[in-house]
């Protein structure tokens, strides 16, 4: 009897870098994309439909940013194997990943060989983080030696407005975040108001501003 294949979910916006990860792990035997997303939202709603192994995720997307999807998945189904997929190299993005439940972490220039070590040491139950990133960032979050630093403004908005400045800073309007984030257009607001009063922000220019240096928001270019 045929053993059933790993099921495994790409997520991803840029379709062209979608289609080629599609390709190289079509191409391992034991391996199934059973799915995939452009977005944070929709990446949960093909989590839920396919139930998949794993999933490749990358952590700067439209709507929902990978970190809050990791959060959504893993306390919904923690035996899904996570994979962050990204070209963030800095200790705040390994650290913030790793805490958020990821599996593993490895960056968008790794070759076909390293993308398959990755995937397979994650399978297996091991976590893997690519070689280029500093090896002391995971050793210091295992070992629980991160080091502390002082509160900045940005540490004290907390995930769900993180989210809500995301898709501010997108564009979309308060009825359109209620409507993505299942929350009322009241509730939409008032983390509205609390991200611009704890930010001192003032307005919708300064939000988006904020979000783009802070790796919320790409520029498409």
């Amino acid at each position: 009897m045929a053993k059933n294949k790993t099921k495994v979910i790409i997520v991803e916006d840029h379709k062209l870098f979608r289609e080629g990860l599609k390709s190289i792990l079509s191409d391992k035997a034991g391996l199934e994309v059973v799915g995939e997303a452009g977005d944070g939202l929709e990446a949960i709603r093909t989590v839920k439909k396919c139930q998949p192994d794993i999933m490749l995720l990358d952590l700067s997307m439209p709507k929902m940013n990978g970190i809050s999807v990791m959060r959504e998945i893993k306390s919904q189904f923690p035996e899904i194997k996570i994979m962050a997929l990204t070209i963030h190299e800095s200790d705040q993005y390994v650290l913030e990943a790793f805490e958020a439940g990821a599996d593993g972490y490895c960056l968008k220039d790794a070759g076909r060989n390293e993308l398959m070590v990755a995937v397979e040491s994650v399978l297996q139950g091991k976590r893997y983080i690519s070689p280029s990133v500093s090896d002391n960032v995971l050793e210091g979050y295992l070992t629980g030696r991160k080091k502390l630093k002082s509160k900045t403004s940005w540490d004290t908005i907390t995930q769900r407005e993180r989210e809500v400045l995301k898709l501010l800073g997108e564009g979309y309007q308060n009825k359109e975040i209620s409507d993505m984030l299942h929350i009322s257009v009241k509730t939409v607001e008032k983390h509205r108001a609390n991200i611009m009063n704890k930010l001192d922000l003032h307005n919708a220019a300064a939000l988006t501003a904020f979000a783009i240096d802070h790796g919320l928001v790409t520029k498409k270019g």
